[in-house]
Order: C-alpha cells, then sequence, then structure tokens
C-alpha cells in the first residue's frame, strides 16, 4: 500500500478508513446479501443480482483506493457507486424497512439520507489532488 507522495497524514488516513469501510461492507453483501435485498426497491430486477454487484464494487473500490495505479478510479467508482445505491437508502426511510434484529430508528434512516452527500463529497475529495486539482498523468509538456 502506497499513498500519493505529499498527500497529507488526514486524507491518507481518511483513505485506509474508507477503504478498510467499503471492503468489510461488500464482503458483508456476500456473507450475508437478505437484510441488502430488503432495502432494493421493487421497481428494480434481481435485487440479489444487484445486492452481490454492489458488494463487488464496494470491495474493488476499497482495495482500488489502494493501489496507487487506480486509486483516482476507485475513488470516482466510489462516488458513482453512492449514487446508484441512494433509491435502496430512499426506499428503506420510506418504507421503515428493519435490517435486521436490532431496530434503527426511523429517524436515522432519514438521516442516512443527507449521510450519503458526505460520503459522495469524502469520495469525490479522495479523487482530487490537494490543492483540489484532479490527480492523473500530466500531459506532456510541449
Amino acid at each position: 500500500m502506497s499513498f500519493p507522495e505529499g498527500e497529507s497524514r488526514p486524507k491518507s488516513a481518511v483513505r485506509l478508513l474508507v477503504a478498510v469501510a467499503m471492503v468489510a461492507i461488500g464482503v458483508a453483501h456476500f456473507a450475508n446479501p437478505e437484510p441488502f435485498v430488503k432495502i432494493v426497491p421493487a421497481w428494480l430486477p434481481a435485487p440479489t443480482a444487484l445486492v452481490l454487484l454492489s458488494g463487488l464494487f464496494e470491495v474493488l473500490g476499497g482495495v482500488g483506493l489502494l493501489v496507487a495505479r487506480v486509486r483516482v478510479a476507485a475513488a470516482w467508482g466510489l462516488v458513482a457507486l453512492y449514487v446508484a445505491v441512494f433509491p435502496a437508502n430512499v426506499n428503506m426511510a420510506l418504507h421503515e424497512i428493519q435490517l435486521g434484529a436490532s431496530p434503527i430508528p426511523v429517524w436515522a434512516m432519514w438521516a442516512r439520507l443527507p449521510l450519503q452527500l458526505v460520503f459522495v463529497a469524502t469520495a469525490a475529495w479522495l479523487a482530487r489532488g490537494e490543492r483540489g486539482a484532479a490527480r492523473g498523468p500530466l500531459p506532456p509538456r510541449q
């Protein structure tokens, strides 16, 4: 695992935290998909396949954040993933769907929706350089 030269310690720490969290939640999609399947909106086809696919992309995104060659693409991929799973979060709140034995307060289901914006912003921040410019190979000088 390597972090870009010049990346701040806080950013490196956030990158590692997001990577570990994404791998863990992605693995959970495979280990116990039923709670995730419950929140997939009825208008979407093949809920189990969608849950497994999102789990795969969560694992790939998390691991990708730790690989120098793909970390920018992985971070932007996580932005797309967070947007893609947003309808499931809305569905969960609208229909007050419980995921497991421990009840989730309805207010927490609704609080999760704006929290998704924090996830999007964090992943986008991880994809950008310290000064806000997108990272990636520099074009050759003319």
